[in-house]
């Protein structure tokens, strides 16, 4: 089906965002069972700017009380909390949302492998997608050019295509992250509630918003 006549779901997000990765599930599922007249398409939210400073424990502290509460009310989600032991946080995700464009920029058959790299990275490894030397290494793994992909990682057309989503996010109303919005064939985009755990409730708005 051409794309051009194709509604489009948006899903506004961060690499880094934890609530994402215990939404990872319930998005794959909603992107498998769509009906063919509708397209999804990430919109990168850029939780924190760059920053090398260390975390402060206060935050540290809160997202590890974060973590265990999607590991007990999102039912399979995992996380290794040793992250919080073998590194030094940053409070930085601007990093990783440019290693996804970089990624793309080289084919988007590598948008989805370079996100789902940054997450098992970061909650199941115990690694700091903060750091551009990790990200490097994640590159490497699902077959970009190294060379290509450290030129790109913090460059200039990079870093304004970062700019460009996190300002339409805003402007569409993303206030937090993961968030989804329909975009029917010449309208505006809408929010759609998401649910955690089921597809279901996601694909009736859409169907509903498709009729209207």
């Amino acid at each position: 089906m051409n794309t051009e006549q194709q509604h489009t779901l948006i899903y506004a997000h961060d690499p880094m965002c934890s609530w994402c990765w215990g939404f990872k599930p319930t998005w794959l599922q909603i992107q498998n069972e769509l009906p063919g007249n509708v397209k999804s398409q990430y919109l990168l939210g850029g939780l924190a700017p760059d920053s090398s400073e260390p975390m402060p424990a206060s935050t540290q502290q809160m997202l590890q009380r974060v973590w265990h509460q999607i590991e007990q009310s999102i039912p399979g989600t995992k996380f290794n909390h040793d992250f919080w032991r073998l590194n030094s946080p940053r409070r930085s995700t601007y990093p990783s949302c440019r290693a996804v464009i970089a990624a793309k920029a080289q084919a988007d058959s590598f948008e989805d492998p370079m996100i789902l790299a940054i997450q098992q990275a970061y909650y199941l490894h115990a690694k700091n997608p903060s750091d551009d030397e990790v990200l490097i290494t994640l590159a490497q793994e699902i077959g970009c050019d190294v060379s290509l992909f450290k030129e790109s990682l913090n460059s200039k057309t990079t870093v304004d295509t970062l700019n460009e989503q996190i300002s339409y996010a805003r402007r569409i109303g993303a206030q937090g992250f993961p968030s989804l919005f329909f975009e029917a064939i010449g309208k505006n985009p809408t929010p759609i509630a998401l649910s955690y755990t089921a597809s279901a409730p996601v694909l009736e708005q859409i169907d509903k918003a498709i009729a209207n």
